[in-house]
């Protein structure tokens, strides 16, 4: 393989395929970026064999077609260092060597062979969702995925598909995420996507994709990229016996106002009290180092005695973050039960702090 390549592209592409990379054993191949060069365009894979990701382009010139491997992380790190002009790589004796005007780097590679089949889409089935839909779906429920749970499927976010409807849903077991949107569509569907791959799919897509699965794998085409995924194998928690059916007290308030209030208190205490009282509603840190925090807004809520819940602030600051309107609604029971926070389509159900 000999190719000529400009550094933008081919720096781009390695930094898009570094997340996918095994980074902790550099024996394996799954450390390495597959490359190919042929019919005028060149193709790299990476994959750690949980999530891949296919990139090609023919902005390149190719004066003799063949395929390598080498390490990614490695590659781009000399990549980085060069000019912005065009880069020159060709396979010599069993190493891939890297040069640009005077400086020549040279990496070993591995048989090209042993990289890892990508699942095809072709022949799969394919789910309907619109691009921008999913996308926003899953940025919302993000913050609500657990990590390093023994029960492997909170790691990850439901996609239940129904006839009317679409749910993502994800869970840390001390609030559930939930974003709803339409759907018209016959074919019923649950699946549970890992956390990483959620992650990688808000930075690679944007809008016309199409999506495949199978039993094991979920694929994402779009014009630029192929993405796969494996599916989490499990059965993701009832999240509809989890939502309060009716709530006593519905209040709409401000979020900018809520925002800056609870990040005072967390300068002290990412545990919050917040008590609402007829027109006011108080913010104070829960914290056993006898240090206190303490602020209010002014803000009419109904409330003819005081009520309060304590709660970790990073659930509704997460929230509110995620939500695009400046208001939003929480809908509340008695102190120690579940609190619903909501804008539009998507819902937080928190567990509130006992006290």
């Amino acid at each position: 393989m000999q190719i000529t390549i400009s550094k933008s592209i081919l720096e781009n592409i390695l930094i898009h395929s570094l997340p996918f990379l095994e980074k902790k054993d550099t024996s394996q191949i799954t450390s390495h970026v597959y490359l190919n060069a042929s019919n005028n365009q060149l193709t790299l894979k990476a994959t750690d064999y949980e999530i891949g990701f296919l990139v090609s382009t023919n902005n390149l010139t190719i004066n003799e077609e063949g395929s390598i491997t080498a390490n990614g992380k490695k590659f781009l790190d000399i990549v980085r260092i060069l000019k912005d002009d065009n880069i020159n790589l060709e396979l010599k004796n069993d190493n891939l060597y890297i040069s640009q005007a005077h400086s020549k780097f040279k990496l070993p590679i591995f048989s090209y062979n042993e990289f890892p089949e990508f699942p095809s889409f072709e022949g799969k089935d394919r789910i309907s969702i619109e691009s921008h839909s999913l996308i926003e779906s899953l940025k919302k429920i993000t913050p609500a995925i657990d990590n390093n749970n023994p029960k492997f499927e909170l790691n990850g976010a439901l996609i239940d598909i129904k006839q009317n409807e679409i749910n993502f849903a994800s869970t840390d077991t001390r609030r559930l995420a939930i974003v709803t949107v339409p759907n018209n569509g016959e074919k019923e569907l649950s699946i549970i996507l890992p956390k990483k791959a959620i992650i990688e799919i808000q930075k690679l897509f944007f809008d016309n994709i199409e999506l495949y699965y199978d039993e094991t794998n979920l694929i994402i085409r779009s014009e630029q990229y192929i993405f796969f995924t494996k599916l989490i194998n499990g059965k993701f928690p009832e999240y509809s016996r989890i939502i309060p059916k009716e709530t006593t007290n519905n209040l709409t308030l401000p979020k900018a106002l809520m925002i800056e209030s609870i990040k005072q208190i967390t300068t002290i205490s990412t545990d919050v009290k917040i008590t609402f009282l007829y027109d006011t509603i108080t913010f104070e840190s829960l914290s056993d180092d006898n240090i206190e925090a303490k602020t209010d807004i002014n803000h009419a809520t109904g409330f003819d005695e005081p009520f309060s819940i304590a709660v970790n602030s990073k659930y509704i600051l997460d929230f509110l973050n995620a939500i695009n309107g400046t208001e939003f609604n929480i809908g509340l029971n008695d102190s120690n039960l579940p609190f619903i926070l909501s804008e539009n389509n998507f819902k937080t159900i928190v567990m509130p702090i006992v006290i």
